[in-house]
């Protein structure tokens, strides 16, 4: 952890009280110059920092920016995801720089994130939206024991400990879409793009995309239909530092139950938030569409469709739409 990092961990912790300077260089290992320098440099970039010569620091707000060590100042120490952050202000795709630091043999657990996207992408090759500081654009390296078939299990993961973050930080309805969308009142307002790189019988990396609509306030006229965002739902700002923090937590949380086998709880959270289950679909498979009734997921995450002709079809991927 940076020293910045830890300062902004040590001033969070002090809440109102505040910190002396002799305080946090002892707790942080430092020295009173190097603290105050910075500080300084924090309050540059926006934090508001209040300073006086006898109680010392205290923490008033942050400015709503994406800044590395202040991210990782709000996570657990004993964490996978979020272990490293990197923050970039614009990229071409975080999927895609996360993919080359996997390739190159990085650990799991580092999060990417940019301030805007050239060419974020969904599903099916789909332009994602990535107007910059108006929302949450990241990508997750894991590198999890399991076998192909059982990745599913990470992008159901995914979706519920998104929902259940935005919920918390929001306080609004989310619904989920199988697999990866997120919506409110029927609108997508949560995309998630699950790429690997596997073996035949083992995954060597998988990168997760992860793209929130936060403080978005217009849509493309071909998006304005189906697409909508924190803001707009709850007709408010939102402090997008405080909803990336509290997803990473959430993440790191899930997987961890992910790779204790407890693959079936999660399951049961996520077909409680489903708007999918129970209902009549097509799902476009390449040149293929199968339809017929979402019925539950399997063991590996993977939708059970029971097709007109009664057949039990496992569908592990493809563009799903509910019939009205």
């Amino acid at each position: 952890m940076t020293l910045d990092a830890k300062i902004l961990s040590m001033l969070r912790e002090a809440d109102e009280t505040g910190i002396t300077s002799a305080s946090l260089a002892t707790k942080t290992g430092s020295n009173a110059a190097a603290v105050s320098q910075r500080v300084v440099e924090l309050c540059r970039l926006g934090y508001d920092i209040e300073s006086t010569p006898h109680l010392g620091y205290r923490f008033l707000s942050a400015p709503d920016l994406l800044h590395a060590d202040d991210l990782v100042s709000r996570l657990s120490p004993n964490r996978i995801v979020g272990r490293d952050i990197q923050v970039f202000q614009e990229t071409s795709s975080t999927n895609d720089v996360v993919e080359k630091l996997a390739r190159d043999g990085v650990a799991e657990g580092v999060v990417v994130f940019a301030e805007s996207q050239t060419k974020g992408r969904g599903r099916m090759g789909r332009k994602w939206l990535s107007p910059p500081g108006r929302g949450l654009w990241f990508s997750v390296l894991l590198r999890p024991l399991m076998p192909p078939s059982s990745v599913t299990q990470l992008t159901i993961a995914a979706a519920t400990a998104v929902a259940r973050a935005v919920r918390v930080e929001t306080g609004l309805a989310l619904q989920i879409k199988w697999p990866n969308d997120i919506l409110i009142h029927g609108k997508k307002a949560v995309g998630i793009l699950t790429e690997l790189s596997a073996e035949l019988d083992q995954v060597r990396y998988v990168v997760i995309g992860i793209g929130v609509d936060v403080n978005i306030t217009e849509f493309p006229a071909e998006l304005a239909e189906i697409a909508t965002s924190l803001s707009a739902a709850a007709g408010k700002n939102f402090i997008r530092a405080e909803i990336a923090a509290a997803i990473l937590r959430e993440l790191d949380t899930d997987y961890a139950r992910v790779t204790r086998g407890e693959f079936a709880a999660l399951a049961e959270e996520w077909e409680q938030q489903c708007v999918t289950l129970g209902q009549r679909v097509q799902i476009h498979i390449g040149d293929r569409t199968v339809a017929g009734r979402a019925e539950s997921l399997d063991n590996d995450g993977a939708l059970l469709l029971r097709t007109d002709y009664g057949h039990l079809e496992r569908i592990v991927g493809g563009d799903v739409v509910l019939e009205k």
